[in-house]
């Protein structure tokens, strides 16, 4: 993290500087520091080595008759700043080159064992980490996190006011609205039998401040959705809202370019070279996935064309493509098997792998089966060079895309933190990702989303026809995870309710769930756009972690349990009384 060299913030109140702030230039002078005990090392008979740890770092302290104290007790030391003797600095420490001496200790609080070490040098369950997160919190990894998630927010907001945006609160008790996720559900006393949804984003409300006049609108809101969870999903989750009227696509990737680069920049020092752009159909057909992680080679290649004559039947396909995988002539035959079942259980008929020798040379199960020809246009086509590995999938286009997709994922994907940040604009999605059972088109991110132009007149088409739509949706992938989504929104009552008529919402359905936005597109609703992206996951990235509860100050477990505060938990037979609720256990099915 890029971090000051003193501490952010004057300190006030017991204490005159922060632990992690003391340095040569602070010799001589008399300090008082507060915090924790993070270590207690005795010298001699009189004398110890008090490790005084807050949230800015840690301070050895030369303390006298220091045989009360112990680890985790909060304390007070007044004492003045000398340089360390020589031999004696600690260059893993940035205070490492001081410390506190004649020091006049207050004890302020004292502390039993810890129910785990903080010090992340061994694993603890996590489970008894969050049962309790308060003393997890102090762990210098959370601390850091926690200080990072605020700088990112920070800079975010900076980028925002800068940008001409103003921060707007919208309810958390709204009405139920078909989001594609489940919805977390109030009970309401004043109204019983109905409820309050909690909020799966702030959509119609930021659409309707654009009605309103307020043109560019923004917020760090909190949003809830009652889903799986998973490292990069919890229930409750916070995400940068934003929406600009009298604006298109270009603006609102620019908008947020910008809030994105000043987070990256807060926590890095740097901010990113470049935002790259590829269609939703470039990013299937090169990564086999809507959100690609390039940072890493082994793309999709077409070789559907070199197996158009081929007399091999399972090449017979409608799509036929490849991936290169460099040095992976290696790899052992019960990896190769590994990876065959890997293809299978994703759904493919198969998986056809070839060690490549030369230019016109593989070894490979099906090598008697292709002619020369179909050996030295597919080495070609995907580049390859002896010693490498082929793995060719042949099926339906979207399948053939997810398993080579997943597979490039399996065998190159670095970790979290490697292979620098690479972001990319995602456009250009399909605007339904199939039908129902109804035969009605499934919007691919919600119902508001405006169709591209040049697609518009495919409207009146029927069937599979209607998913070759495109939409004026994107979505910001960085390092294969996706941050956000958004899109050009259908501002005109008449097009919003001719989608509502294709997903087979009727008038009066449409008027009861949506009535209040279709009602103020009647008053002058401007052309506008927007998008989210979700600050936790950003901030696990740029920070580092491959799990988003680890910035996060108070997060549920995989299950949805808080061990903290023991919820989900039953509630009062009063309280289900003044509701007018009864509990009814659903049976296993």
């Amino acid at each position: 993290m890029n971090t000051p060299s003193h501490f952010a913030g004057a300190p006030r109140g017991l204490r005159s500087d922060w632990c992690g702030d003391l340095r040569i230039d602070d010799v001589g002078r008399t300090v008082s520091v507060t915090g924790w005990v993070a270590r207690r090392r005795e010298h001699g008979e009189h004398l110890a080595f008090v490790d005084l740890r807050d949230r800015s770092g840690i301070i050895q302290c030369v303390v006298d008759g220091a045989h009360e104290v112990r680890t985790e007790y909060v304390l007070r030391i007044t004492g003045t700043v000398r340089e360390r003797p020589d031999g004696t600095r600690n260059t893993e420490l940035e205070t490492g080159a001081v410390e506190i001496v004649d020091c006049d200790v207050e004890v302020l609080n004292t502390a039993e064992p810890l129910p785990f070490p903080i010090d992340d040098r061994r694993d603890v369950d996590e489970t008894l980490r969050l049962r309790h997160r308060y003393v997890d919190l102090r762990r210098a990894r959370l601390q850091r996190n926690l200080v990072g998630r605020a700088r990112i927010n920070a800079a975010i907001r900076g980028a925002m006011d800068r940008q001409g945006f103003v921060e707007v609160e919208t309810p958390m008790l709204i009405a139920s609205t078909p989001e594609g996720a489940r919805d977390f559900v109030v009970p309401s006393r004043l109204s019983p039998g109905s409820f309050y949804a909690l909020p799966q984003s702030p959509q119609l409300f930021k659409q309707l401040a654009m009605v309103g006049g307020v043109d560019r609108y923004y917020q760090i809101a909190r949003c809830m959705r009652d889903e799986d969870l998973r490292a990069d999903r919890q229930f409750e989750f916070s995400q940068l809202d934003l929406e600009a009227s009298f604006v298109g696509q270009a603006e609102i990737l620019d908008f947020v370019t910008e809030a994105v680069s000043d987070a990256v920049a807060t926590i890095s020092g740097d901010r990113p070279v470049t935002f790259e752009t590829m269609t939703w159909y470039d990013a299937q057909e090169r990564f086999g996935s809507d959100k690609p992680d390039v940072r890493f080679g082994v793309e999709l290649t077409e070789l559907t064309e070199v197996f158009a004559s081929t007399d091999f039947n399972a090449f017979k396909a409608p799509c036929v493509k490849g991936i290169r995988v460099p040095g992976g002539a290696e790899l052992t035959r019960n990896r190769l098997d590994a990876l065959t079942d890997r293809a299978k259980k994703l759904g493919a008929k198969g998986l056809v792998w070839a060690k490549v020798d030369g230019p016109t040379a593989i070894t490979s199960p099906i090598a008697k089966f292709l002619t020369d020809r179909e050996v030295a246009d597919t080495v070609e086509m995907l580049g390859a060079e002896s010693g490498d590995l082929i793995l060719i999938v042949a099926d339906d286009r979207p399948m053939v895309r997810r398993v080579l997709g997943a597979l490039r994922l399996d065998l190159g994907r670095p970790g979290v933190g490697d292979g620098g940040l690479r972001f990319v604009w995602v456009t250009e999605f399909p605007l339904f990702e199939g039908l129902d059972e109804s035969g009605n088109p499934i919007p691919a991110h919600h119902p508001f989303t405006m169709p591209h132009p040049d697609d518009i007149g495919l409207l009146d088409a029927t069937g599979d026809e209607l998913t070759s739509i495109r939409s004026q949706a994107y979505d910001l992938v960085l390092n294969g995870w996706e941050l956000g989504s958004g899109s050009v929104r259908i501002h005109r009552r008449d097009t919003q309710q001719r989608i509502f008529g294709l997903l087979g919402i009727g008038a009066d359905e449409a008027q009861e769930k949506f009535g209040f936005l279709l009602d103020a597109f009647r008053f002058g609703a401007p052309p506008h756009a927007g998008f989210a992206f979700g600050i936790d996951r950003l901030t696990a990235l740029l920070l580092g972690e491959e799990n988003i509860r680890e910035v996060i100050a108070y997060p549920k477990t995989q299950s949805g349990a808080d061990p903290l505060t023991g919820a989900p938990s039953p509630i009062e037979a009063g309280q289900l009384t003044e509701l007018g609720l009864r509990v009814v256990v659903p049976q296993p099915r």
